[in-house]
């Protein structure tokens, strides 16, 4: 029997979204001090080019993707848990759905939409 597809509760849904220009990406904001929380939902896109900023730790709640951190590749799926230094070029691979919770080490790494 297939598991049921996750989705984020309303609470998620009802923070403010993401302003990310990127097609099949949505996230919700959370803020902290020094820090910023964002709920990721991802279709499977394919690859996002290398890029680097603050140090980023991330929960896979859904899904699959490829993350490559200096150069090291490994695939991560449900349960698994990630950690990028500040300043690593790092790039991911969007197999299928995703769905991540990302803490960012800058409070505003992303904007909010609107």
């Amino acid at each position: 029997m297939k598991e049921p597809e996750f989705a984020y509760p309303a609470t998620i849904r009802s923070l403010p979204e993401a302003d990310i220009a990127l097609a099949g990406v949505k996230a919700w904001l959370l803020g902290g001090e020094g820090r910023q929380v964002v709920f990721f939902e991802i279709e499977p896109i394919g690859a996002i080019p290398e890029h680097a900023h603050a140090a980023q730790f991330g929960a896979v709640l859904d899904g699959e993707m490829t993350l490559t951190v200096a150069g090291e590749s490994r695939r991560y799926r449900r349960g698994d848990t990630y950690f990028i230094p500040a300043g690593v070029p790092h790039s991911a691979v969007f197999h299928t759905r995703f769905r991540a919770i990302d803490v960012f080490d800058e409070p505003a790494r992303y904007k909010a939409r609107g």
